[in-house]
């Protein structure tokens, strides 16, 4: 079956899931929408993490022990800048610097993050499409004993350690969709929308909280999946879980399905949660989520692809 298919991705997860997209599809055919509420200012730069890890995966240049940044990188710059007593909490090797560099200089010049990251991703040679969720900066920040932390102060320099009583996605709520992503979330060739195997409060969250795209999947024909990140009650990678059990939320798969009831048909969960009890208006599918290796990224990329194809929008499940 053949059409356009848009992907709400984070990084890690969400990008291995859609790397494995690319290879049964034609890339030609998919859009990433990334979330961006991970975006900060370091060091006088622009820094996108989620969307450089797609780029990255993608480009075919991700570190694959890191799971984040350029392979084979060196550490030139965050060396001397140690030697100088700089913030080196937040590594920047230097290949991903030069990424972050050309990305603010081309921003100061007035061009947008979307004008940037098209330039990026045909540099890099990527063939999907890679849309911000919005060039309105969207800033996902969390509320711990310790008062409120920016992402990446909670992410990175606190390794995700303090307890997590609230998040907020400031700016959200004002930010609009640009006009590619509204584009593509209303193509007439739209075969699904698949949410992707992402962290459901920090990576899928700031997405979804931006109206205009909320209501464009609430509103949508094409069948909308998404991909469980949790197996078992754990987070195949990242502080999901955990989250979700200090914010009084089911730390399950069933827990995102939850999240997701009124904007998905069917949910792609690993076989262990199969028995779980969903929502009953969402049909739910059984496949191996856990992406070692490429062959696993592609057959869950054809599962999800599959749950679409078999659903129609209010079918009775």
């Amino acid at each position: 079956m053949t059409g356009a298919v848009v992907v709400l991705s984070g990084g890690v997860g969400g990008a291995k899931f859609v790397l494995g997209l690319s290879r049964v599809l034609d890339p030609a055919q998919l859009t990433v929408i990334a979330n961006t509420g991970d975006d900060f200012e370091h060091l006088g730069l622009a820094i996108s993490p989620d969307i450089d890890t797609i780029l990255y995966t993608l480009a075919g240049l991700l570190d694959p022990e890191r799971g984040w940044g350029r392979r084979d990188e060196t550490w030139i710059f965050m060396e001397a800048l140690e030697r100088l007593g700089g913030e080196t909490w937040f590594r920047l090797g230097d290949g991903d610097l030069a990424l972050h560099v050309e990305r603010t200089r081309r921003l100061a010049g007035g061009a947008t993050l979307s004008d940037v990251t098209a330039h990026l991703a045909c540099r890099l040679g990527v063939g999907p499409r890679v849309l911000p969720m919005s060039d309105d900066p969207v800033r996902t920040r969390l509320r711990t004993p310790d008062g409120w932390l920016d992402f990446q102060d909670y992410f990175v320099r606190c390794r995700c350690e303090p307890p997590v009583h609230e998040i907020r996605y400031d700016g959200a709520d004002t930010a609009a969709p640009t006009a590619a992503v509204l584009a593509a979330l209303s193509d007439p060739r739209l075969r699904a929308i698949i949410i992707g195997p992402s962290n459901p409060l920090l990576s899928i969250g700031p997405i979804l909280a931006i109206p205009g795209i909320r209501a464009a999947l609430a509103n949508q024909s094409a069948p909308v999946v998404a991909v469980s990140p949790i197996i078992a009650g754990q987070a195949i990678k990242g502080p999901a879980a955990k989250m979700m059990r200090e914010l009084g939320l089911l730390s399950s798969a069933e827990g995102v399905a939850r999240g997701y009831e009124d904007l998905i048909d069917a949910f792609v969960v690993d076989p262990v949660d199969a028995k779980a009890t969903f929502p009953s208006a969402i049909r739910v599918l059984a496949a191996p989520a856990l992406m070692k290796t490429i062959g696993d990224r592609e057959r869950l990329a054809i599962a999800a692809l599959a749950a679409a194809d078999g659903l129609a929008r209010g079918a009775s499940v």
